[in-house]
């Protein structure tokens, strides 16, 4: 395109995506549905052999393949709290998984610590910006 020319309007895309459900791999599909439906509150949509499993909560759908990503044991990774961005809390599930679960904000309530990608915890300063409170080791 030459310096003159304008661009054309951007089109619509071909296919349009109304959600994302992330195929996570588990180590033992059984005991994952199990959590997931016990601990969580998921529910299960369907089931194929042994081998995958489509599990909900709400509109966050999740489907559980054994055999394919992860570490042993499920956590709390970070507590409920609130968020600019929603009212959130960081699970990590039997294969090391980690799922942000979250809703709206909650009007008024406290801004909570959060972890990164690498576990290190973060905290809003009474000035606005961003610090680190701790290191995960």
């Amino acid at each position: 395109m030459s310096a003159t020319e304008t661009p054309k309007e951007t089109t619509k895309a071909a296919t349009e995506f109304e959600g994302v459900s992330p195929i996570l791999r588990v180590g033992n599909l059984a005991a994952s549905i199990e959590y997931y439906v016990r601990v969580l509150g998921f529910k299960v949509d369907c089931q194929y052999e042994d081998i995958i499993a489509s599990v909900s909560h709400y509109s966050c759908h999740i489907f559980l393949c054994e055999g394919d990503q992860g570490s042993t044991g499920a956590k709390i990774r970070n507590p409920p709290g609130n968020f600019p961005w929603a009212y959130e809390m960081q699970v990590e599930d039997l294969d090391g998984n980690v799922l942000r679960m979250g809703s709206e904000p909650k009007p008024g309530a406290a801004a909570g610590k959060w972890r990164d990608m690498h576990g290190d915890l973060w905290e809003r300063t009474p000035e606005g910006e961003s610090r680190r409170a701790n290191r995960r080791d």
